[in-house]
């Protein structure tokens, strides 16, 4: 297959969206398929709804030598109105990559109007679909004026390869001192990096320890209000910004840590709690959006309103007073991983879709001929 990818910026860049997209490129590279990657420069927002009205870049995707071009729903905004004109000027289908909707994020009602707007245009102008979750296919679908063909594909959490076993799972958990708990992610508010502070300015100082390792750049004024959170606690808190981790400098982190703390206000799924399970690390959800589809409440890890620091406070010291639950869940959460698809499977179950998808494509051409 000769395949486009449509993203904006680089597929380097650090978040579970491009993980998957590039897992996604290396495999149908690996099986033989050819992958052009056409990236647009990270803007704003409202700024990169110009892209709809861009001559130059309608041309460039006009002139796309590809059976299929693969659009991340991240670029919506950049392609809601463009893409109803590309329908009618190319031959091949367009198939979208949806990680979550910008209108399920935690904004004000009236720009969530406007988002979901935007969105359903998009949503409505593609030809299938690629879901990261049965929790995206379900929000998408009811935002379609007719069913389209989709295949739901859940990313995987093998990407690190020295995990520990059983054993050391087990006594890392039963270690004295201070609950070792860990964010990873990119600092900004959707995380929920700000009401895990405010948890933590709930318990007694000796009882925890966290590290916070993610960009510490996309948004500098959160980042310096949550510097300010941290400076306020309890003297003696253990707050620890750590900024982006090489892979071995997260692994290290997964290997010393007990508890995965990421309560953000909205997931599309949630790679990095597959990532944590993968070391026996209890991961600590939201209940909004999808972390349920891999975490089962009070057994392999947990699932809290993502504004309720009480509730998040309590549960911590639960853990923090008892080891023997804490090793319990611990063992349960690598179990878990151990039992989830790999990015083998994954990445496969989302190839044969594109190929069937394109022999159905094409039949349908050729009856229309």
């Amino acid at each position: 297959m000769r395949l486009g990818l449509l993203i904006y910026g680089s597929l380097d860049t650090v978040s579970g969206g491009f993980l998957y997209d590039r897992e996604l490129v290396a495999a149908l590279q690996q099986a033989g398929d050819t992958v052009e990657i056409v990236s647009l420069p990270w803007r704003n927002y409202w700024r990169h709804l110009g892209d709809n009205f861009s001559p130059g870049f309608q041309h460039q995707l006009e002139n796309l030598n590809v059976d299929l071009l693969i659009q991340d729903e991240l670029n919506h905004p950049s392609l809601f109105w463009l893409n109803q004109r590309l329908r009618r000027r190319v031959n091949f289908p367009i198939i979208s990559i949806v990680h979550h909707l910008r209108r399920s994020e935690d904004h004000p009602v009236w720009i969530r109007r406007v988002y979901d707007w935007i969105e359903r245009r998009y949503l409505n102008s593609v030809d299938g679909f690629v879901f990261n979750s049965r929790t995206t296919s379900q929000t998408v679908n009811q935002r379609l004026l007719k069913v389209r063909p989709g295949v739901i594909a859940l990313p995987a959490g093998n990407q690190f390869q020295d995990n520990p076993d059983d054993l050391e799972i087990s006594q890392r958990s039963r270690n004295a001192g201070p609950l070792k708990l860990l964010f990873i992610g990119n600092v900004i508010r959707r995380k929920g990096l700000h009401l895990v502070l405010q948890a933590l300015d709930r318990l007694p100082v000796e009882t925890w320890q966290l590290d916070i390792a993610g960009n510490l750049t996309i948004d500098p004024g959160y980042t310096a209000m949550l510097r300010r959170q941290a400076r306020r606690l309890k003297t003696g808190a253990q707050v620890n910004f750590h900024g982006s981790l090489s892979d071995a400098e997260l692994a290290r982190q997964l290997w010393d840590s007990q508890v995965l703390v990421v309560p953000s206000s909205y997931e599309g799924y949630g790679i990095v709690y597959l990532e944590a399970m993968s070391f026996g690390v209890v991961p600590l959800a939201s209940t909004s959006g999808a972390a349920h589809e891999i975490i089962h409440h009070g057994q392999d890890g947990f699932l809290v309103d993502p504004h309720d620091a009480e509730e998040l406070a309590g549960i911590i010291q639960d853990l923090y007073q008892d080891h023997e639950k804490l090793c319990r869940m611990s063992l349960a959460a690598r179990q878990r991983f151990v039992h989830h698809p790999t990015w083998a499977q994954t990445t496969r179950t989302i190839r044969n879709f594109l190929i069937s998808f394109l022999q159905d494509w094409s039949s349908h051409e050729k009856s229309r001929a």
